[in-house]
């Protein structure tokens, strides 16, 4: 990590040179996202929306038109980008310039968690009993800021943060990437996803981020003969959150029984490849994400 910083997991009391090291770290990122063109957040309001895996997607569709790109799983509990991007634990290694981000197979830089923790851990923060979610929350925060500013990036056009479910993650990254290009909403269609991420766009809109966009998972199982899109949950949540936060309905994705597989043995690759009809949408949704102007500083 970064020379002279204490790490987040190496902050076991409160000390009087913390605000400075915090300042600096902060710095730190700014450097480090210099030579990034656009950091752009893909959130939701509650999980089993295949939030992951559709930021996996997005990344190696970027990667197939010709981007540099990063991903961060932002997940620290529940961190699943390495499975889905074939990227084997163990594959992270310091350098002189900082933590190396490991390359998938298919051409993504990535930071997870799950390159720092052993197989089948589960992360256990050091904390006081009498103040456990606060200082969580702190140290959360300070995991996700070494996240940006301690991986050696290099030049990427498009570094994705895989967001958590909720709010507060999105929150955090707002306030270390001030500039953050916007934010990609994933859902379902059922009321109940609605609700959820309707909660975490009015945040993104009350905070001033851009809302780019509302992409619906899951929509529907597509039919090879007529090219229909049968339901497969009830209810409209895409096209209801683009009317109600005036964003765009990026993409209606269909259900894919061979992603499954391919996400499992994370060979994303290899399913792109075939190019049906789920791939060909998602394709569409980066080509919309390339389009977002890049910052000042690259």
């Amino acid at each position: 990590m970064t020379p002279g910083i204490r790490t987040y997991h190496e902050v076991d009391e409160l000390r009087s040179d913390l605000p400075d090291q915090i300042a600096a770290q902060e710095e730190c990122v700014r450097a480090r996202l210099a030579s990034v063109g656009r950091v752009i957040g893909v959130m939701s309001g509650k999980g089993g929306v295949g939030k992951s895996l559709i930021s996996a997607l997005l990344a190696t569709a970027l990667v197939r038109r010709g981007d540099r790109v990063g991903l961060i799983d932002a997940d620290l509990n529940g961190p699943s980008a390495a499975r889905l991007l074939g990227v084997e634990p163990g594959s992270l290694v310091e350098g002189p310039a900082g933590l190396e981000p490991p390359v998938s197979p298919a051409g993504v830089r990535l930071m997870s968690m799950a390159l720092l923790l052993e197989p089948d851990r589960a992360l256990d923060w050091r904390e006081p009993v009498d103040a456990g979610f606060v200082w969580r929350g702190a140290q959360e925060r300070g995991a996700l800021r070494e996240f940006l500013s301690d991986v050696a990036w290099g030049r990427l056009d498009v570094l994705l943060v895989d967001l958590p479910p909720g709010t507060q993650r999105l929150a955090q990254l707002h306030g270390l990437v001030p500039d953050l290009a916007g934010a990609v909403a994933i859902t379902i269609p059922s009321a109940a996803s609605r609700d959820s991420v309707a909660r975490s766009l009015d945040l993104a809109r009350a905070r001033g981020l851009r809302l780019l966009g509302v992409v619906e998972n899951m929509s529907g199982v597509h039919c090879d003969a007529c090219g229909a899109l049968s339901p497969l949950h009830a209810g409209g949540a895409g096209e209801d959150l683009a009317r109600r936060f005036e964003t765009p309905l990026l993409a209606r994705i269909p259900f894919d029984r061979r992603l499954g597989a391919a996400a499992d043995t994370g060979r994303l690759d290899a399913w792109w490849a075939e190019a049906g009809p789920a791939a060909v949408t998602l394709a569409e949704v980066a080509d919309v994400l390339r389009a977002i102007p890049a910052g000042e500083n690259t």
